[in-house]
């Protein structure tokens, strides 16, 4: 793969706008993120960071505008195009969202089941391969999410999120609620994966040491809008109060 191929847009957004009732969220919203790159978006409360990835993944309905996946527009598809793009991206929700009636490894096999039609004994294989792959232990498997502690039920949610081997990874605030010692193991792997499996990662965090360790961009939400994309060098240069306050306050 090139240089150039793997710096290319993976997700376009162009002109985007997002409201509820008479209150706009987002007007002419534009951001690009690029192949391989771990980008991170922050934004004060109320700047619709996570509405922004609800539609970029289908679950919101924006007003206006267009959002793209690795070239293709994500309004219009029919049924089938639509469930191809979805196998190729994988979301971790905050607080890992994960069914409380199932355990880790059936959690870990929803996405197969949604998916493919695959034997039990293979899904059981490869929920077992992915949980060695966040660093749990192999008896987190037969265990319910109330059963683990905080950053275990994270690890559990991103070993769902990659189930099918996605080229695209969304994780929200994925370090929230997690002791320093847990943020930093977390942050390392998502760095480790996104080496090992060529990911690129969509990171909504309010973590500034998240943002220093492993995101090459960050976007900055303001003002309805993306005000800023840069590295995080180019932000504590960037005059702007918010943004000023953010990263030195």
């Amino acid at each position: 793969m090139t240089t150039e191929d793997r710096r290319g847009p993976v997700i376009r957004v162009t002109g985007l706008r997002n409201a509820f009732g008479a209150q706009v969220i987002h007007e002419n919203l534009d951001l690009e993120v690029r192949r391989g790159e771990i980008i991170g978006i922050v934004g004060g409360s109320g700047t619709g960071k996570t509405v922004l990835m609800r539609s970029i993944i289908g679950l919101q309905r924006y007003s206006a505008g267009e959002v793209e996946i690795f070239g293709r527009r994500v309004s219009g598809l029919g049924e089938l195009e639509e469930l191809e793009l979805r196998r190729q991206f994988g979301v971790l929700f905050q607080n890992g969202a994960l069914f409380s009636t199932l355990t880790v490894a059936e959690n870990i096999e929803v996405p197969m089941r949604e998916f493919y039609h695959l034997e039990d004994g293979l899904m059981d294989e490869i929920a077992a391969y992915k949980i060695a792959m966040v660093g749990l232990p192999p008896d987190a498997g037969p265990k319910h999410p109330s059963e683990l502690s905080g950053g275990m039920r994270k690890r559990a949610g991103l070993a769902r999120a990659l189930a099918l081997d996605p080229r695209l990874l969304f994780l929200d605030e994925p370090t929230a609620g997690l002791d320093p010692i847990g943020a930093a193991a977390f942050d390392q792997l998502i760095l480790q994966l996104r080496e090992a499996l060529d990911l690129t990662v969509f990171l909504i965090t309010h973590d500034l040491d998240t943002l220093h360790t492993i995101c090459d961009r960050v976007a900055v939400l303001a003002d309805k809008r993306v005000l800023k994309v840069g590295t995080i060098e180019e932000l504590l240069a960037f005059d702007h109060p918010w943004v000023q306050e953010y990263f030195r306050g």
